[in-house]
């Protein structure tokens, strides 16, 4: 195996990251570190612990499973070169007997067969390289405990939905008043788990704009014109839905690139670059695979860059083969790509950028999409809304309405625009206010007169 280089990890990160100990829960998370080198295990205990986790750590993928039969963790992070079991092996088993443990790979080496190989057989969350970076690292962990922790509350409101549907089923048909008021209360349960996917998955999307640069709103940008373009194509709200989470995933699958490739346009990149670049349309199918509700997305992003004239990769589909929320989602990443100079050696104003959509129109892209696109975006823009007031974390009240999406300092989506803000959740901010040690603004909607 690979190991780490240079000295122990620096403190620093692991100082400013966040505790540990998730606020909805007593526990604190808890992290097994798997790796036949017993400094790199070492380092990663000194990595986590500093942060407020429970470490445990294993030397031999054996190992790692009996500790799992003791006591199941959240995470797990093994290193890819072991001898005897591997971390692919060890990573498939775990998938199999623990499900509910997040499985991060570890590895030293370049080697994209092995490491699409332990994507699909153990459903690898995500794998980090070596030497590690401990602020990236720390992030991931946290990134996962959200994860985990969104899921959990989500397992607890469906659980709270189906004990509601009993309820109704044993009350007396003639209490219409309690029926219309347990109706209500499921239907708002069912908005905020609609709220809480919506976030997981704007959170997901996230872990490729933390590399920065032309990355950061591109996903969102895109998201948002692919799901106005098939409002005014007539398609379904699922279809839009699903068309919306495709745009926020889309580029998942450039998460394995070099901050060198990703900064360059791509008329700048070598042969072999273009060759590595042009696989991420399949691995971000890839990495959406084990997900049962999410292969219409899965096949979106799988076909998002493939041309109308059959010239497109990864398969080169034409017409009608293609479907048609990717070919939606072609010309708004194309249309945004151009503008943020990602095609181009420099980023083109919106006129010319509409210029080259509109020249693609049957060959690049498909024309009816072309057509209803550029209509969108010369529809005249709705009155302007009466500004957001910035209100300070500690000034905030129950009911109040997010006007904007509040994001960290790292590119996170901690809450959604629209959230409604309850007293718990104003609580969990002003702790996190007073642990980063900043005042936190937040844009909150003004009250419509009556």
């Amino acid at each position: 195996m690979d190991a780490q280089p240079g000295p122990e990890p620096t403190s620093g990160a692991a100082n400013a990251a966040q505790p540990g100990t998730d606020e909805a829960t007593a526990a604190p998370w808890k992290i097994l570190c798997v790796d036949d080198e017993p400094n790199i295990v070492a380092a990663l205990r000194r990595l986590f612990r500093s942060s407020g986790y429970q470490v445990l750590t294993a030397t031999s993928g054996a190992e790692a499973l009996a500790l799992l039969a003791q006591e199941p963790v959240n995470l797990i992070i093994s290193d890819m070169r072991m001898p005897g079991m591997d971390g692919a092996q060890l990573l498939e088993k775990v998938r199999n007997g623990w499900p509910q443990t997040t499985r991060v790979l570890l590895t030293g080496y370049a080697d994209m067969k092995s490491t699409v190989a332990a994507i699909n057989s153990g459903e690898v969350y995500r794998y980090v390289t070596k030497p590690w970076d401990d602020a990236e690292l720390l992030a991931t962990a946290r990134q996962v405990f959200e994860q985990q922790a969104l899921r959990r509350e989500k397992e607890r409101l469906q659980a709270q939905v189906h004990a509601k549907n009993a309820e109704l089923a044993e009350l007396n048909a003639t209490l219409e008043q309690k029926v219309v008021a347990r109706t209500a209360e499921l239907s708002e349960l069912s908005q905020k788990l609609k709220k809480n996917y919506l976030t997981s998955i704007k959170v997901f999307s996230n872990l490729l704009e933390w590399r920065g640069g032309q990355l950061s709103g591109h996903s969102r940008r895109v998201a948002d014109l692919a799901r106005r373009t098939a409002r005014a194509m007539d398609m379904s709200n699922a279809d839009r839905q699903d068309l919306f989470i495709a745009g926020l995933l889309h580029d998942i699958g450039q998460i394995g690139l070099s901050d060198g490739v990703l900064a360059r346009p791509v008329p700048r990149l070598t042969e072999d670059e273009v060759t590595t670049y042009r696989k991420h349309a399949a691995l971000g199918e890839q990495a959406l695979m084990a997900m049962d509700d999410m292969q219409t997305v899965a096949g979106l992003i799988r076909t998002h860059h493939e041309r109308h004239d059959g010239l497109g990769y990864p398969e080169g589909l034409a017409g009608d083969k293609i479907p048609l929320g990717a070919a939606i989602l072609a010309v708004a990443d194309t249309f945004d790509d151009l503008q943020i100079g990602h095609l181009s050696t420099t980023p083109l104003n919106a006129a010319d950028a509409r210029a080259m959509i509109a020249r693609g129109r049957g060959t690049q892209f498909h024309p009816e999409v072309v057509d209803v696109f550029l209509q969108v975006l010369l529809e005249a823009a709705p009155a302007a809304e009466e500004p957001p007031v910035m209100v300070a974390a500690i000034d905030l009240r129950a009911e109040m309405v997010l006007a904007r999406d509040l994001v960290s300092s790292d590119g996170v989506v901690l809450l959604a625009a629209g959230h409604v803000l309850t007293p718990e959740l104003i609580r969990r901010l002003h702790i996190r206010q007073n642990r980063d040690g900043a005042t936190m603004l937040l844009a909150i909607r003004k009250r419509k007169k009556p």
